[in-house]
């Protein structure tokens, strides 16, 4: 069998996922007292993806070839609630980092839906609020295996407790894959929570109210540097995906005073005209983007106290601090300063 190697995928039509995953995998399996190195030459795929690179990526469906050999070796039809366990941040690179310096689990969610691309390629999330509930919703693009369901929740679900509180449970979670033959006992042991299988998509209900409170490991300004190296990465993934290009386009001419649609477009190689075609096509505009990332990064700037209102007015491009200020009111409802004093006390 022809060995998968560390490639940087250019091509859109190959879905893959972070190789920093395969470090999980790696973990639970000598955990389950098999060499995992066998496992992985098995599968084809070589010991060079035992490494922390985000660019490093196996597509999905040696992925999904991998889970194979791991369950007909361990013969653990929840092998994936195992994986789930070894899942370190470090193995989702930015992303993970990012994750753990989140204010709370809302802004965790947040960074979940919007990074999520760097961690695989075969689904999306969206966040669906119902009133004192909110959910987290996978969009698949692809077949997946039943673990690569395990892990991702699980996953999820461990690192809420670990940020948050050992005792935080989801109100439920839902799974796309059956039920295996041998029940949903760890299923409930995990998740502590109703389990349902054979849903439309997989799902976690949380509690808005949990998803509210202040993370003591919070940090405005590391979780603000992995934000940026994630999207620079995505873009860098992706070619084709024009919204995360001109995000990061944005991010980098902000502080110069100077991100215009021209400026962007003529970065991208592309006419002004073709960028805002391209962008229409996501529904979505240059005006648009260029809010919702002032809006993201002011929120993250105000909460850093070594940042006074007139540095970050400068770095979100603005010309002065009353034309930010109004801003900050339009996406916030409050001033920079009571947005900045109501995240001292939340985190006191």
């Amino acid at each position: 069998m022809q060995k998968i190697t560390p490639s940087r995928v250019d091509n859109p039509a190959v879905l893959t996922t972070i190789g920093g995953y395969a470090l999980a995998i790696s973990r639970a399996l000598e955990h389950n007292g098999v060499d995992s190195a066998r496992i992985f030459q098995a599968a084809g795929i070589a010991p060079s993806f035992l490494k922390n690179d985000p660019m490093s990526r196996l597509p999905v469906a040696t992925m999904a070839r991998l889970y194979k050999v791991c369950l007909d070796v361990t013969h653990n039809p929840y092998f994936g609630l195992t994986v789930a366990k070894f899942i370190h941040v470090s193995n989702l690179h930015a992303l993970g980092y990012a994750l753990a310096a989140s204010s709370n689990l809302m802004a965790f969610c947040q960074r979940l839906v919007r990074f999520f691309k760097l961690a695989s390629q075969a689904c999306e999330i969206e966040i669906v609020e119902n009133g004192d509930e909110v959910s987290l919703r996978v969009r698949l693009f692809t077949s997946v295996s039943a673990e690569t369901e395990d892990a991702l929740m699980g996953f999820v679900v461990l690192s809420m407790r670990q940020l948050y509180h050992a005792d935080f449970n989801p109100v439920r979670v839902a799974f796309l894959h059956p039920m295996p033959r041998e029940g949903a006992g760890p299923y409930e042991k995990l998740f502590r929570a109703p389990v349902d299988f054979d849903q439309a998509a997989p799902e976690l209900v949380l509690l808005k109210s949990d998803l509210q409170q202040p993370l003591t490991g919070a940090c405005a300004e590391l979780a603000q540097l992995h934000d940026n190296l994630a999207n620079s990465y995505i873009a860098r993934l992706d070619k084709h995906d024009v919204v995360s290009t001109v995000r990061q386009k944005i991010i980098e001419y902000l502080p110069n005073g100077d991100c215009s649609r021209d400026k962007v477009a003529a970065a991208m190689c592309i006419s002004p005209t073709t960028l805002q075609f391209k962008l229409s096509q996501h529904e979505t505009s240059f005006n648009e983007l260029l809010d919702a990332t002032r809006k993201e990064l002011a929120a993250s700037y105000v909460q850093q106290s070594t940042l006074s209102i007139t540095e970050i007015t400068f770095l979100l491009g603005f010309s002065d601090s009353s034309n930010f200020t109004r801003a900050f009111k339009r996406w916030e409802g409050v001033s920079p300063s009571d947005y900045r004093k109501d995240s001292k006390t939340a985190g006191a």
